[in-house]
């Protein structure tokens, strides 16, 4: 085919690459702020596309999926409290998520302190291989796009997300 002038878009010849819209006149990738803010939009899109579909999948709210991930993610057991200042929700907000979580069986709710006013929300283990097989996607994606990358070059882009979330998480939402 190529004698002939046509493309040949078989899967072992993609044809040319595409030129990187991020990339500037002489090929090097663009690092403005605004580009930056593009892949961030993008990927948080993709992500909360995801996201929607695994709430939809297990009868809950994006908001609960968000509330799931801070259980899941956090080091110590979170209270409804610092549950809702992290979130940024009302407290009737938050105990409804919990709801909805502990009726789906993805928490459960414990009070494990000398305080028994205290509540402490555990993510059940249980729930793990809905979360897994749902966002198995998300991680042959993340392990794809990684092996693209050499251990320090992973390790600045680890940092750099590591320091924007810190950054980020010291923003607050004016409240409602």
């Amino acid at each position: 085919m190529a004698s002939t002038g046509e493309r040949d878009d078989s899967p072992a010849n993609p044809g040319p690459t595409p030129p990187d819209p991020a990339a500037d006149d002489a090929g090097a990738p663009d690092a403005s702020l605004q580009a930056f803010a593009v892949q961030l939009r993008r990927m948080n899109g993709e992500i909360n596309r995801l996201v929607h579909g695994f709430a939809a999948r297990q009868g809950l709210h994006a908001t609960d999926v968000q509330a799931l991930a801070a259980i899941l993610d956090s080091e110590t057991p979170l209270t409804p409290g610092l549950l809702r200042e992290h979130l940024g929700l009302t407290s009737g907000a938050v105990t409804a998520c919990l709801d909805r979580l502990e009726g789906a069986g993805h928490i459960r709710r414990s009070r494990e302190s000398a305080d028994r006013r205290v509540v402490h929300v555990h993510y059940e283990p249980s729930a793990r291989s809905a979360a897994r097989s749902h966002f198995l996607p998300l991680a042959a994606a993340t392990e794809n796009t990684r092996s693209r990358f050499d251990g320090d070059e992973l390790a600045l882009v680890l940092r750099f997300l590591t320091d924007l979330n810190a950054e980020l998480g010291e923003v607050r939402a004016p409240r409602r």
